[in-house]
This record gives structure tokens, sequence and C-alpha cells, in this order.
């Protein structure tokens, strides 16, 4: 699909001058016995989130929080990393699904299946970051994410579809509504629309499968969620070999790093007593 940037200016007499903003990283955790299998790795990952998956996937989020695109620019860079970035304005939704009817309903949004083809002011970017250890095996891929929306349309119904397509280890996501806009009366309003917790935008199904803790200070509209996956099977983090393979000391020092690693980046601090 060819997309067209819009070359008329916009008018915006009237606006809703409110800017809310979902700011989120999503981990992946690989362990890799050999340097070669790291390298391997980080050669899959790289490749599985190029800049096209990525603009794709992002075109998805435009058309679940109903913005028209205005133009994209794309990136991948050597040796690895990806980059988009989509400017967007606000517009009619095209969606699939009854999870799209209201953008500013506290509840979760739209799966990556019931997305459909079209899409539609402010800006969609996503830049990601493999890197791997030399010496300890642990890889991990870093997507950063930030939906910024002026205006109706709000960034936090594309959340759901993010984390059921990148699947993450780890989230950690952050959600702040800032500016103000007026009634005709001139009082101000700070926020639009009614907001508990980000993990309302999250399905049951998603969060039974995570650990989760919220940080959220009401009174400046800033909402803060940590995921991490709660169930753990080795298998899934190995790349390069299988469980069968190893030993039971092997594995269980293999399982101490992995979950070490997954623990320091949840609670964003070095631990030094797994």
């Amino acid at each position: 699909m060819e997309i067209r940037p819009v070359k008329k200016k916009l008018r915006l007499y009237g606006f809703n001058n409110l800017t809310k903003t979902l700011s989120f990283n999503l981990y992946d955790i690989c362990y890799a016995l050999k340097p070669e299998h790291s390298a391997e790795y980080i050669e899959y990952i790289d490749e599985e989130y190029n800049a096209e998956r990525l603009t794709q996937i992002l075109t998805n989020v435009a058309s679940i929080i109903g913005a028209n695109i205005l133009n994209i620019a794309m990136q991948d860079y050597e040796p690895q990393g990806s980059s988009v970035t989509i400017l967007i304005a606000e517009d009619a939704i095209n969606c699939r699904s009854e999870a799209c009817a209201d953008n500013n309903t506290e509840s979760p949004g739209p799966l990556p299946e019931t997305i459909v083809g079209h899409l539609d002011k402010s800006h969609i970017t996503v830049h990601t970051y493999p890197e791997s250890h030399p010496d300890q095996g642990i890889s991990t891929f870093r997507a950063d994410i930030d939906i910024s929306t002026c205006g109706q349309i709000s960034p936090l119904k594309a959340l759901n579809y993010l984390i059921n397509t990148f699947k993450p280890d780890i989230s950690i996501i952050d959600y702040r509504v800032r500016g103000f806009t007026r009634d005709l009366a001139g009082n101000k309003f700070f926020i639009d629309h009614k907001i508990n917790s980000i993990q309302n935008f999250i399905s049951a199904k998603t969060r039974k499968l995570y650990q989760m803790i919220d940080v959220n200070v009401y009174q400046d509209n800033i909402f803060h969620t940590k995921m991490m996956l709660k169930d753990f099977d080795l298998d899934n983090y190995l790349f390069g070999t299988a469980t069968k393979d190893l030993g039971s000391i092997e594995k269980s020092k293999i399982r101490k790093k992995i979950k070490r690693e997954m623990m320091e980046i949840y609670t964003g601090q070095n631990i030094n007593y797994l």
C-alpha cells in the first residue's frame, strides 16, 4: 500500500490539545551456549523484526487507534537494529472488532487477527536494540515503542495488540496525559477519559500470563506498569540447543542466569543474590 503525505495544511481550530503518550520497552531474553549461537540469535531476531515488518505492525497500530497515516520513515542499521517513524492524523477507525469501538473505554484493545488493512495527529515510533553479553551467554532484544497522539484518539487501544504481537518476556509501560483542553465556558480539562490502570487495557487472558505491578501518580495523570512472564520453561529461552542436551547442573546454572537477567530488567537494578 502506497502512503502519500498530506500536502495541504491541517486546520486545528477547536482542537483537543491533550497529548496522550504511551511509551514502553519490550524485552525478549535468550541464552546461547556458544558465541556462534549468540550471533545466530541476533541475526535471527534482527531479521524477524526488520524495518519492513515493524512498519506493518505500526501501520496496524494506526488502524487500531483510528489514525490516518501521513508519512513513513524506516531504516535498518548495521550491524543490527531498526527504526520506524510514522506521522499520523486523527480520523475514523477501521477495525474488525468491538474492542475498537470506543477509544476511551477502560478495556482491552483488539488482538492482531482482528485488524483489517486500512488505517488513520501525532507520531508512532519504534527502535530495536538486539545485544548479547560476550561471556555470560545472555542475549536480549529490546523494542522501544512510543505512540503519541493529540485530540480524541487514544494510544491505549494499541497496547493489547502490541503485547500479543511481540509476546515479550518483560514489558515496562508508561502512559501520560499532558497539556489541557477547554470546554465552551473556558474551563480546563487535564484528562478527557477515565483510567485506573494500564492493566485494564490488556486482556484478562494476557494478564494471567504475567506478574504485574503498577506505580501510578493519579493527580499528575502518570501511569506505570511492569510485566514479567510467570511461567519459566527453559527450552523457550535456549537458542541453538535444547534442555535434553544439557546436564542437570548446567541447566540449573543457565536457569539461574536467565532468571537473574529477567529480574534485573524487571526491577531496574543489578542483583547479586540470585
